[in-house]
């Protein structure tokens, strides 16, 4: 018999199908044993799927209900142990709501609403409607399961219509029955409209809607929607005029740096997101073709021609050593001006102001501090864990680790 050495050689490289048929009671061994990397020990917890050595599931709860033990490993075995009833007390003490431990809270209450626990519900609706897709998938998962074992109406008598996430349940599982959804698209709360529109499918009835819809808002959500199932822009554009080109006004924000943003981010921004955002990203002119090397090369021509001595561009994911983003940085001495990949503009980094001059006679653009404070409103996108409308500085010059 081959060892874990041999199966799992380093990590991520673990002989799943090996494993799958590797004897139960070593698996459970080598798990239960906190001394064995953890990077090993998962996925042997994960081989135990439907075949736990009764003699051994003592244990292994054990490892669960360590806080030293490793979270990888611990979730891992949630997966396979965790619908012994025994293990359902500890799930719901409160502690289990505080472990710092990466993860474990959602895994902890996924867990107990896979094992059948109703009393997770509400706490399972939150967690459904949490930004990350991975822990709302987790919460839709172990709501869906609590629904296959006690059946829609049990679970919705937990929930109310006050919270946005129990109204996106209940969305959810009118979808789920063949009910229309268009009503949601009118939803307050900008989160379980954004859902309506994702699952509104009936491109005759997002038509007959637009001549219902309370608000404008409603609206653009249905027009949106129904450009997601034609893919008629033609029609897209022609009903967004009807509506008078509704778009969010932001003061300072003049055309050329929102064409700029509009294009770049409104595409791919968050469910939060303004939907008027998005409507006319689709039905504005797109801006003129990006000239970055153009624009990098006049950058520099002109600094050199300052006396500024610059160095050659650098994208900003080579300057930081990681990432991606929308700029290049120029360094010049003690100094450096970032060049946008969004249009001609330029800003100062680290004292690099001695360039404006330089840079605006050669024809680029140079965000002043009162502009690239502008908070573009509305429009969410996703920034080192946050999801927020971001000031102009930030869109332009973009940089993500």
């Amino acid at each position: 018999m081959p060892d874990m050495e041999t199966l799992i050689p380093s990590a991520g490289q673990a002989d799943t199908d090996a494993l799958r048929a590797y004897d139960a009671q070593e698996l459970a061994r080598y798990v239960a044993e906190p001394s064995h990397p953890w990077w090993r020990r998962r996925p042997c917890a994960l081989a135990l799927a439907g075949r736990v050595p009764e003699a051994w599931a003592g244990l292994l709860l054990d490892r669960v209900r360590d806080t030293g033990d490793v979270g990888e490993v611990r979730r891992a075995l949630l997966e396979v142990v965790g619908d012994h009833p025994e293990l359902l007390p500890w799930l719901r003490h409160d502690d289990r709501r505080n472990e710092k431990s990466y993860g474990m809270p959602e895994a902890f209450l996924s867990t107990r609403g896979l094992a059948g626990d109703l009393t997770a519900v509400a706490e399972l609706a939150t967690l459904a409607a949490d930004p990350w897709q991975h822990s709302q998938e987790a919460g839709e998962t172990a709501l869906d399961a609590l629904v296959e074992r006690h059946g829609v109406e049990a679970v919705l008598a937990r929930l109310g219509e006050d919270r946005p996430e129990d109204r996106l349940f209940r969305l959810r599982m009118r979808f789920r029955a063949g009910q229309d959804v268009t009503y949601a698209l009118a939803d307050p709360d900008r989160m379980v409209a954004h859902r309506a529109h994702t699952l509104a499918h009936d491109a005759d009835r997002l038509r007959s809607y637009l001549a219902e819809a309370p608000t404008t808002e409603a609206k653009l959500w249905a027009v949106l929607a129904l450009h997601e199932l034609t893919d008629d822009l033609g029609e897209t554009r022609t009903l967004y005029e009807a509506l008078g080109r509704p778009r969010v006004e932001v003061p300072g924000l003049d055309e050329e740096l929102r064409t700029a943003i509009l294009h770049e981010y409104a595409p791919w921004s968050r469910r939060l997101t303004d939907p008027r955002w998005r409507v006319e990203a689709l039905c504005a002119e797109p801006p003129a073709p990006h000239d970055v090397d153009g624009w990098l090369r006049r950058a520099t021509e002109a600094l050199t021609s300052a006396g500024l001595a610059p160095n050659p561009p650098v994208h900003c994911g080579a300057h930081h050593q990681q990432g991606d983003g929308t700029y290049h940085v120029i360094e010049f001495g003690d100094s450096e001006v970032w060049i946008s990949t969004l249009g001609r503009f330029a800003i100062a980094r680290e004292a690099g102001t001695d360039a404006r001059p330089a840079l605006e006679a050669a024809g680029l653009r140079w965000i002043d501090e009162e502009t690239e404070a502008i908070e573009v409103t509305d429009l969410y996108v996703y920034y080192f864990g946050r999801r927020a409308p971001l000031s102009v500085d930030t869109l332009l010059f973009y940089w993500q680790d």
